[in-house]
């Protein structure tokens, strides 16, 4: 089969257009990289030409999204696969409505999709390679999205990273906190004061390249080469999700108790308005699961770094390190999905308005949420 025949058409009456259509007028969330929106917020600056994501122009400007495989969609994997990384290149960028092509990151002869629907016969090496980095990520939560493709060489202008300069500081004075006692127990038999060296350590711990300013740790924690490095990382990830989910929970309350108040406009026949009654159901009941499997993986952290330091016992934070790239890909994939929901649904539906939507409308939000959940329920 050529390669032409396995390019998927997106089109007018597609679901996930729809929904997608809608984020043309926003920014990108955990779940979703709307490099259109970029484009028009940031398409006039001079770095976003120096520095793009990528440069293919067509590229570009594609949305992608974090998609959780269905049926129809594992045949076209080599290796089972939960989730993969969507790409969506509209064949007009001014209207989504009128469809495109989407294929995924590592389906069989993926790359030869891309270079036919980018309409560019070069290798594109750099543009598969940022590719291949951004489907090892488990969302498109911006300091690990920037963090991940600098600690690979990739120098991208700072506009296709959401977080702000004022977010950043805050999650640099949350890290400090978190980890002040850390601090003390690594400098401790130093000889020095360790609070002249608090700062230098949590600028170390956030910084892309993990150097001599960690030693301390690393002896502490008795880890050697790319297993500290890549323990480092994922650390970073799990307190970058701690500082988000303090302003994420209230968010997410909030919202979904405004799912089971959406007022829904438009006739509906039995079987639509009985499903639209369940749906909110099953999206309230499965924010809270999703909530509490965030809760237990963050748990798995904080007992093994009270054990390190109530304790004494290194052995327990080293473990976590250890298991720590595939906690956080499942912690990311959870927390992507209820960061998704939140920051959609905000979006859409502002604070201080009675949410309202026709049915059509509501049909396409209840699934997109509903395709994301980790867990299927039934009523």
């Amino acid at each position: 089969m050529s390669a032409r025949r396995k390019l998927k058409p997106v089109r007018s009456n597609d679901r996930v257009t729809r929904s997608l259509r809608a984020l043309e007028r926003t920014a990108s969330t955990s779940r979703v990289l709307n490099l259109l929106a970029i484009q028009a917020d940031s398409g006039h600056r001079p770095e976003h030409a120096l520095h793009p994501l990528f440069r293919n122009r067509i590229l570009n400007n594609a949305l992608i999204v974090k998609h959780r495989l269905r049926s129809d969609d594992i045949f076209l994997f080599d290796e089972a696969r939960p989730t993969a990384t969507k790409i969506i290149i509209p064949f007009d960028r001014g209207d989504l409505g009128l469809g495109g092509q989407s294929f995924f990151v590592g389906q069989r002869g993926w790359a030869d999709l891309l270079r036919e629907a980018c309409n560019d016969t070069t290798d594109m090496t750099r543009d598969l390679a940022t590719l291949r980095m951004i489907d090892m990520l488990p969302s498109f939560d911006p300091f690990l999205l920037r963090e991940h493709l600098r600690r690979h060489g990739m120098n991208v202008a700072a506009c296709y990273f959401a977080l702000s300069p004022a977010d950043l500081e805050q999650m640099q004075g949350f890290v400090s906190f978190e980890i002040s006692r850390l601090i003390d127990l690594a400098y401790r038999d130093t000889g020095r004061f360790p609070g002249t060296h608090a700062a230098r350590l949590v600028e170390a711990l956030l910084s892309t390249d993990v150097d001599e300013r960690l030693e301390p740790l690393r002896e502490t924690l008795m880890l050697e080469g790319e297993s500290f490095k890549e323990g480092v990382f994922s650390w970073k990830g799990f307190l970058y999700y701690k500082w988000m989910l303090t302003r994420l929970w209230p968010e997410l309350a909030s919202v979904s108790g405004e799912i089971g108040k959406l007022v829904i406009a438009g006739a509906r026949d039995t079987e639509t308005a009985r499903y639209l009654d369940e749906a909110r159901k099953r999206l309230q009941a499965g924010v809270v699961i999703e909530r509490k499997a965030v809760q237990r993986t963050l748990q798995v952290y904080d007992d093994a770094f009270e054990d390190l330091i109530e304790n004494g016992r290194p052995q327990a934070f080293r473990d976590f390190l250890l298991r720590a790239p595939d906690l956080f890909l499942s912690l990311g994939e959870k927390v992507g999905v209820i960061s998704h929901i939140a920051s959609y649904w905000r979006y859409r539906f502002p604070e201080g308005r009675p949410p309202t939507a026709h049915v059509d409308e509501a049909i396409d939000i209840f699934q997109d949420f509903e395709g994301g959940l980790s867990v299927t329920l039934t009523n």
